[in-house]
């Protein structure tokens, strides 16, 4: 009866704390005009007091010249920086609010080992607190992906400024999500060896798998079907190559597992993870398997590696010449800190354009949304973030406009209205 009550009065906390003031804008109406920043395009280009003119959530000139600002709304950027919205390539944002506390806020595991067919953004939660608190640092996109055993389905995404999931869709259904088996044993200092080897077990999964997707693929060739098979079916866009078969594999083992899958299969794969990817980044070059880095700020994976080897990696896979993006995965931050993280990739091997790149142009390029956003280029959409600093910079960076599609964001969270609250309350 106690847990009960607990419950309730969490939830009814939570409702207490909702951020019923902070709601999606409404279209972008007229001619924006963003004038005199420095402008970061995200293709490496740099222009110092530019001006970025955008109608109809369009990005329509940009100019190194002041432009006209008569019949526009202008905002000046006079010793600020202008930089394309940063994209998250790879989250549970929207599915996972209160981790594993109460599971009720909770949409982002499904049972089973084969579940192609479950569709992650009918799940997302476009009212979490956690959104908020994304966009204030600059983060304006995010490929939401669904976690499971090994095939967990279909990651979409989504732009963080809008009421429901529909109005959130950026691009739909655009990966399917793989959790390679690990193909190592894990580490035991206490108890009894496992029963089975773990390896053993592992390859009879990856060979089930494989199975898995050959009866699939005969199944699409097949013309006169006699009953749908819902799971075979959602794996036709992968096999058309119209997805991209997103692979969580951390060591050189597991990749070279999803470089077989992609040869074997003839389908295009992301690697996500990756800490192992520089020792095999030649073979990603050479099959064109491009990589999401996750979280810079930890620990190598194998005990051996050099302490900042993660720091590193980027800049190894960039001279390697592979395509990589940077990820946020961190649970205790909330993914806060993408720009960060590619600040320090930047102070390891890359240079400030190329790491801006790696949570923008590339990650855009690997997610498929490259038509549409991750640069500043005539055409895109108009998802863009002026800083009062550096971006990449913990210490510089303050977001102070945010626009969607030309949308200027409301970048209020529940943590600034507190800070307002209490510096109020004690006259700060």
């Amino acid at each position: 009866m106690k847990v009960t009550a607990y419950i309730f009065l969490l939830f009814l906390s939570l409702n207490a704390m909702a951020q019923d003031n902070i709601y999606p804008a409404g279209k972008q109406l007229g001619t924006l005009i963003i004038a005199n920043g420095t402008i970061h395009t995200g293709t490496g280009d740099v222009i110092r007091k530019g001006t970025i003119v955008i109608k109809d959530g369009k990005i329509s000139k940009i100019s190194e010249q002041p432009e006209s600002t008569e019949g526009g709304t202008v905002i000046d950027a006079s010793g600020k920086n202008v930089y394309p919205g940063l994209i998250l390539p790879s989250t549970d944002l929207g599915l996972r609010e209160i981790g594993s506390g109460v599971r009720g806020s909770n949409d982002y595991f499904e049972l089973g080992e084969y579940n192609p067919d479950v569709r992650a953004v009918v799940a997302y939660n476009t009212d979490s607190r956690i959104i908020n608190t994304l966009r204030s640092n600059g983060i304006l996109l995010a490929n939401i992906m669904p976690e499971g055993r090994l095939l967990t389905g279909t990651s979409s995404v989504v732009q963080l400024d809008a009421w429901t999931w529909e109005d959130a869709l950026y691009k739909a259904d655009n990966g399917m999500v793989l959790n390679m088996p690990l193909l190592m044993k894990p580490l035991r200092r206490f108890g009894p060896p496992p029963a089975t080897d773990p390896v053993s077990e592992d390859l009879k999964k990856i060979e089930g798998l494989k199975s898995f997707f050959k009866e699939a693929k005969a199944y699409k060739n097949t013309s006169d079907k006699q009953e749908t098979n819902l799971k075979f079916e959602a794996l036709k866009p992968l096999f058309e190559k119209k997805q991209k078969l997103f692979v969580h594999a951390e060591t050189a083992r597991q990749i070279l597992m999803a470089i077989d899958l992609a040869k074997t299969f003839d389908i295009n794969v992301v690697i996500v993870g990756g800490s192992d990817s520089y020792l095999v980044a030649d073979l990603l070059k050479q099959n064109n398997i491009p990589v999401i880095l996750n979280t810079l700020h930890a620990l190598p994976t194998l005990e051996d590696d050099a302490v900042d080897q993660p720091f590193k990696t980027p800049a190894l896979l960039k001279k390697a010449g592979v395509l990589f993006a940077l990820n946020d995965d961190a649970e205790e931050p909330r993914y806060r800190n993408l720009a960060f993280l590619a600040g320090t990739a930047a102070s390891y091997g890359l240079s400030k354009e190329e790491a801006l790149q790696a949570i923008t142009g590339n990650t855009a390029k690997i997610l498929g949304i490259d038509d549409r956003t991750g640069t500043l280029e005539v055409g895109k959409d108009a998802n863009i973030i002026i800083s009062t600093g550096d971006v990449l910079d913990m210490g510089q960076s303050v977001i102070t406009d945010a626009f969607i599609q030309g949308r200027k964001i409301n970048l209020a969270n529940k943590q600034t209205q507190l800070y307002e609250r209490y510096k109020e309350k004690y006259q700060l």
